[in-house]
């Protein structure tokens, strides 16, 4: 062998005995169900992950038609996310088990249900039966609209990347502290931009907003579903005029995925803003990391209140 490819090849040898580690580092592949536990996971995974959010931030979570791509997606992820409170029952069990993949089955390591970190609100008292619309057995889903629960669940999501790549714990762990400095400096800018406006009171669309407005002190009155995941009807979209005009409220807060027509004839009705809120990452383009959702959100609404 000519002696120069000889010292070449020898070389190669010593960098991969030297640098082991860089010749099998490896980033975990995490796959989330909606594009807010993917925000959270990049909080606190950093450069050690790959995560992909399988629901759009414009999407519905409750409703997403199941596609190829998503069985691909979960087949080789080490870790799934996902929000619980039986927010993806219609669409992703199915998926979990089509993939074939044993690490992210329920109940497997590379399984994690994010609500358990979280502090849940409306949780039913009783029975829950179909009659009462799509009401959620387990409690209010949309718990990551609370900076607290955002807080809880990176803190969650550190500690199980940490179990399923140990050599990372720490930098994991050092992710998440940086993440908590950063929230924490942001919900006291938050706290005070809204602070003008508590007490105020707002109607929505649907049920995802109480986290929201119970950490920023606002009054949600009612909502143009009559019941969670039921049209408007007629008969409640008067009622629901009535009640606004008695409790002078001003502000109809819309999700990206629901139609306008019946919000706006509200708004006509009682001079009330009907305004399209985004309840998840991604929503709009700009709208791309926890942080600026907030921004976006709470920018939108004091608009709306002046």
């Amino acid at each position: 062998m000519h002696k120069g490819k000889r010292l070449f090849v020898s070389l190669i040898a010593a960098g991969v005995l030297l640098f082991p580690t860089l010749a099998s580092a490896k980033k975990l592949n995490v796959v989330t169900a909606t594009t807010d536990m993917a925000a959270l996971a990049q909080e606190v995974g950093g450069d050690r992950i790959n995560v992909e959010a399988i629901a759009k931030g414009y999407q519905d979570p409750h409703f997403v038609e199941a596609k190829p791509s998503f069985l691909l997606k979960l087949r080789q992820a080490d870790l799934l996310i996902v929000v619980g409170l039986q927010l993806e029952i219609g669409w992703l069990p199915p998926l979990i088990t089509q993939s074939g993949n044993p690490r992210v089955q329920v109940g497997a390591a590379g399984y994690l249900d994010a609500s358990q970190f979280a502090e849940i609100l409306e949780i039913p008292q009783g029975v829950v039966t179909r009659a009462m619309g799509d009401v959620h057995p387990l409690g209010n889903p949309h718990y990551w609209l609370d900076p607290d629960n955002g807080r809880r669940v990176a803190k969650g999501i550190a500690g199980k990347l940490g179990e399923i790549d140990p050599a990372d714990s720490a930098y994991f762990q050092e992710r998440f502290q940086d993440f908590d400095k950063r929230l924490t400096a942001a919900e006291q800018k938050w706290d005070a931009e809204m602070a003008p406006y508590r007490g105020r009171k707002v109607v929505t669309y649907h049920n995802s907003f109480t986290n929201f407005a119970r950490h920023f002190h606002l009054d949600v009155i009612g909502y143009v579903e009559p019941r969670p995941g039921i049209p408007p009807t007629p008969s409640h979209t008067i009622e629901l005029i009535g009640l606004m005009k008695r409790e002078n409220c001003r502000l109809v807060l819309v999700e990206p995925y629901f139609d306008l027509k019946t919000p706006n004839s509200i708004g006509s009705a009682t001079g009330a803003k009907v305004l399209v809120y985004l309840p998840s990452v991604g929503g709009e383009k700009q709208v791309t990391n926890y942080f600026e959702l907030f921004d976006y959100d709470i920018d939108l609404i004091k608009k709306g209140f002046q």
